[in-house]
């Protein structure tokens, strides 16, 4: 007798497994409700096209008694839907148990924890400090620190969200701006929402603890924004639970000003019925109430506040499904440096609107990662002028490319 078989969810990741003795798909969970990891064998890999809410037991049967040449395949078909269940990757009872388990528990915890610390970084104070010195240590033509000088008229900067490791370079380009008379701004991180929903906004009332201790989140903004801007907004928005965008530039604040560094930590989710459907961002009122009220509370707030926004640029190669090998600086990555460089231009002239006529170019086809917090720092912080303190390229893996820089804004 045959069962319809649950839908595969959507939001998972992925990619070619790089395992070099297992070989097939790994897939894991973008939203870390499930901390499992699976790699399906090659030849199972078209096995999971039967989970898609359709198609049932026994066509997953049919396809396995296809694929092996072997009747007897109920124990490969067991196998798998139980590997698939239990790991929470279908849209089933035991993944509705996981997320509300997972979300309790967020929503419940005094902090932010770090989620990061240990991989991205290092987890233990003094190790982490040694590695974040050596980024930041200055190049035989660097300019001084700004860990010691700093940049005067300094309103803000723009640095990576991908790993410190591979972007070391332009963080501390970013980072060296801001020097020690800030210590006592509030920092408004706005960090691009990797998971979370077009056209919305993640807050939280935490504080974000990592290895230095916990970066003090000012309460009485995220209040403010929630109260005047709530159709926009997500409080307590789960994303910031494992959202790397905004973790890693508290990393860098507490190292120049200390453990309590005070921030206003926003997740911006994309601007994408804009770039498919047309229109400004603003257009939806809710993303254009939001815009209104940060610029009211930018204008207000004044030299209070210092902005920072974690982003990166394109992404281009077969991991981000171009079919063509991506490598840094050649080829087909020289035509995206100058088109990043056209974009960055027009953000560095305070153009808002010039950037976006080339975000929906091809519908974004460079697939910058951070054109919604750029674009709602330029409508909220009109007056801002900005410069390129570094543009790089890196090879996330052999095939595919990651643009990032590192800009300042005055």
């Amino acid at each position: 007798m045959s069962a319809l078989l649950p839908r595969l969810r959507s939001d998972l990741d992925f990619m070619p497994s790089p395992v070099e003795d297992r070989p097939g798909l790994l897939i894991r969970d973008s939203l870390h409700y499930s901390e499992s990891v699976l790699i399906i064998p090659p030849a199972l890999v078209e096995c999971l096209s039967c989970f898609d809410g359709e198609q049932t037991t026994l066509d997953l049967r049919q396809l396995l008694v296809t694929i092996t040449g072997d009747f007897q395949v109920g124990e490969l078909e067991a196998g798998l839907m139980e590997a698939l269940a239990q790991s929470g990757f279908l849209e089933d009872e035991v993944f509705l148990r996981m997320k509300a388990d997972r979300e309790r528990a967020f929503a419940e915890s005094p902090v932010r924890e770090p989620a990061h610390a240990g991989s991205a970084y290092p987890d233990h104070e003094e190790e982490l400090r040694g590695v974040i010195d050596a980024w930041m240590a200055e190049g035989p033509t660097a300019e001084p620190c700004a860990a010691a000088t700093g940049r005067e008229g300094i309103l803000g900067i723009a640095a990576p969200h991908v790993s410190p490791q591979g972007g070391y370079e332009s963080y501390r380009a970013a980072y060296r701006q801001l020097g020690p008379s800030l210590r006592d701004k509030t920092f408004v991180i706005l960090g691009t929402s990797h998971y979370g929903a077009a056209e919305r906004f993640g807050l939280t009332r935490k504080d974000y603890r990592t290895p230095w201790g916990e970066a003090r989140t000012d309460r009485a903004l995220v209040e403010e924004l929630t109260r005047r801007a709530r159709p926009a907004i997500a409080t307590e928005d789960y994303c910031h639970s494992f959202e790397h965008s905004i973790e890693f530039q508290v990393i860098f604040l507490q190292y120049l000003f200390g453990p309590n560094v005070r921030i206003l930590p926003v997740l911006c989710g994309s601007y994408a019925h804009s770039i498919y459907l047309g229109g400004k961002p603003e257009a939806d009122d809710a993303v254009n109430n939001f815009l209104d009220v940060l610029g009211d509370i930018a204008a207000r707030e004044g030299d209070r506040l210092r902005w920072v926004l974690g982003i990166d640029l394109a992404h281009i190669g077969r991991r981000y499904g171009d079919l063509f090998d991506a490598t840094a600086n050649r080829d087909e990555m020289q035509d995206v440096a100058a088109r990043d460089r056209q974009r960055i231009d027009r953000v560095i002239a305070g153009d808002a609107a010039g950037f976006w006529d080339l975000v929906q170019e091809n519908r974004d086809d460079l697939k910058w990662c951070g054109s919604s917090p750029l674009y709602t720092f330029l409508k909220a912080v009109p007056q801002a002028r900005g410069a390129v303190e570094r543009y790089e390229q890196w090879n996330i893996d052999e095939q595919s490319v990651v643009s990032f820089a590192g800009l300042s804004f005055r």
